[in-house]
């Protein structure tokens, strides 16, 4: 700027020269200065940026391009150059899937003000919009993640140490019914469930006649079915009784279908056909029904004083949703169901009668014997039932009068 600005020759020798030319843009004063662009005559700095915006803004852009002109950048230059783009692009990609993310993970305000005030949020009180994000996170697993995986109780080594009296009632009982009901559903899951409270009858006293072979096939029937439930629901029934209550009636054959299987692997097939099914393979399929036979397999093991244990929450578990039933349903419509229900609380009843009966050795051969139809249950899991005779006759029964020709 020293170099193009120009100033009057005379200004520092005659301040009364009559030549002397007043300042083109404020008027007050005598110029100084002249534009090296368009010669226009100023008197101080702030003149010459506002005596014309376009001229400076000219000059001052063709001084910037013709220094870039002379600069020559060498490689590190540039490779400088293209990390710092290639970070810009990186963060404006997040950024624009973060966002993405929030909206697609965000609810609506009014669902929001229920969850801030502390009221429970039901799957009806979601928009068609959030139902959908809901059923995306569970198909996807995102919601599985949040979840704390249940610990089986009969996985403890405290299942090991259960105790009941001669007659089946809990020898030790730190806690009464009403304080166990109150305790934190975190809790309730956790606990192992406890023996009855009144002594269990003898079986001569339910029933005249003899106890029938195929209740150990029944037992695991049973037993799979209430630890494919808990498993189901992460160990808290209470949750749900009454959706709890048809998942035990729909996987086991016994007590929701009146089935009598005749063999150990029967029994097992029927069951991982219905862990499998469309309602309940989201849980895992073929896998998570195996690992369902290694937790009949550990309950089993630790003998009759667990089995006990476990066939009382069941009665528990069957006799609240009976509850549930009647509460909700219309007295028509629920008359099927109820009967249903009923008969399969007395069924288990009347075998947790008889496991009680059973010395240890008994349930665990039949421990073994699941163990080892374990692997002939996966063979069997394509087909709709078990392997039936091909001799017609055999299938039909014996023929007691042969028709002559």
């Amino acid at each position: 700027m020293a170099d193009t600005i120009v100033t009057s020759d005379q200004s520092s020798t005659s301040s009364l020269n009559p030549a002397r030319i007043i300042c083109h843009v404020c008027q007050k004063q005598f110029s100084q200065y002249t534009c090296p662009r368009c010669n226009s005559r100023y008197c101080s700095l702030p003149c010459y940026k506002s005596h014309s915006l376009r001229c400076t803004e000219s000059f001052m852009k063709e001084n910037v391009v013709q220094e870039l002109q002379q600069m020559q950048p060498n490689e590190q230059t540039k490779q400088k150059m293209l990390a710092i783009l290639k970070r810009f692009h990186s963060e404006e990609e997040m950024d624009s899937m973060d966002e993405d993310s929030f909206e697609d993970s965000a609810l609506s305000e009014e669902t929001m003000e229920k969850i801030m005030s502390g009221q429970e949020i039901s799957f009806d009180d979601l928009s068609l919009e959030e139902k959908k994000q809901f059923q995306r996170a569970i198909a996807s697993g995102e919601l599985s993640k949040m979840i704390k995986p249940w610990d089986p109780w009969w996985s403890k080594l405290s299942a090991r140490e259960i105790r009941l009296s001669k007659e089946g009632t809990q020898l030790v009982q730190t806690l009464a019914e009403q304080e166990l009901e109150n305790e934190t559903e975190s809790n309730e899951s956790s606990e192992i469930p406890l023996g009855p409270e009144v002594p269990l009858p003898p079986l001569s006293r339910l029933s005249s006649k003899e106890p029938s072979p195929l209740l150990t096939v029944h037992l695991v029937d049973i037993l799979y079915s209430y630890c494919f439930t808990l498993r189901l629901y992460n160990g808290d029934w209470r949750s749900d009784p009454i959706g709890s209550v048809m998942v035990v009636l729909s996987v086991s054959s016994v007590l929701g279908q009146g089935g009598q299987p005749e063999i150990v692997l029967e029994a097992l097939t029927h069951c991982l056909e219905q862990v499998c099914s469309p309602a309940y393979r989201h849980m895992g399929g073929l896998q998570f029904g195996l690992g369902v036979i290694d937790d009949v397999i550990n309950l089993l093991s630790l003998g009759s004083p667990a089995i006990v244990c476990a066939l009382r929450d069941m009665r528990r578990l069957i006799q609240e949703g009976e509850k549930e039933v009647k509460s909700e349903k219309p007295k028509k419509s629920r008359r099927d169901e109820i009967s249903s229900i009923k008969q399969a609380e007395r069924k288990i009843y009347f075998i947790m009668c008889w496991v009680h009966e059973q010395p240890d050795e008994v349930l665990s051969s039949l421990a073994a014997i699941v163990t080892a139809q374990k692997t002939s249950a996966m063979e069997f899991q394509g087909s709709n039932k078990p392997e039936k005779p091909n001799n017609k006759a055999e299938s039909r029964g014996k023929c007691l009068i042969e028709e002559i020709e």
